[in-house]
């Protein structure tokens, strides 16, 4: 069978003005949350944000838009990526310095790892959680980019639920 290549999605003429202004929404929902939440987080938990709001303003009816699955499955992935913060920090402390990149390694996977297996079973799947785990085990850990991502994840469903009805899935 032959596909015929696409360059853009077919609906993109008749719904151009929707792939704009949700664009546009989710692109001014970043810089109010990365320049007013008065925290510099790092990078892999920006990273983690930012796929969230891709999911949340380009798949709005989506499961893994529900605030269920946005909250609890960030709230998963701290949880995960904290133990593992915790276990990675015991483990260093008595570990050679020449293995900590590889022991660095493995505890971030295994922290992804939890983070699939806990939101799985509790229903509260959201991929770009997985980063948020694994954010906290690769940055310094810290109680103000755990409000942060909560903070987030509640103001990002919160947008999600009052623009309901503009909001169309753009996949």
């Amino acid at each position: 069978m032959e596909h015929e290549f696409q360059l853009l999605d077919k609906k993109f003429r008749a719904r151009a003005g929707k792939y704009a202004l949700q664009s546009i929404l989710a692109t001014v929902t970043l810089v109010v949350i990365f320049n007013f939440m008065d925290l510099i987080a790092e990078a892999v938990i920006f990273a983690a944000i930012g796929a969230t709001t891709f999911i949340v303003f380009a798949m709005p009816n989506y499961v893994t838009a529900s605030p269920r699955r946005v909250i609890g499955g960030h709230v998963v992935g701290l949880l995960s990526g904290s133990v593992c913060q915790l276990v990675l920090t015991l483990v260093l402390d008595h570990s050679p310095i020449e293995y900590h990149s590889h022991i660095v390694a493995i505890i971030g996977a295994i922290s992804v790892g939890l983070a699939i297996f806990f939101m799985v079973i509790t229903q509260t799947e959201h991929p770009p959680a997985a980063g948020t785990a694994l954010g906290l085990v690769l940055e310094e850990w810290s109680l103000s980019i755990v409000f942060f991502v909560i903070a987030c994840a509640i103001l990002l469903s919160l947008i999600k639920y009052l623009l309901r009805r503009w909001l169309i899935d753009l996949i």
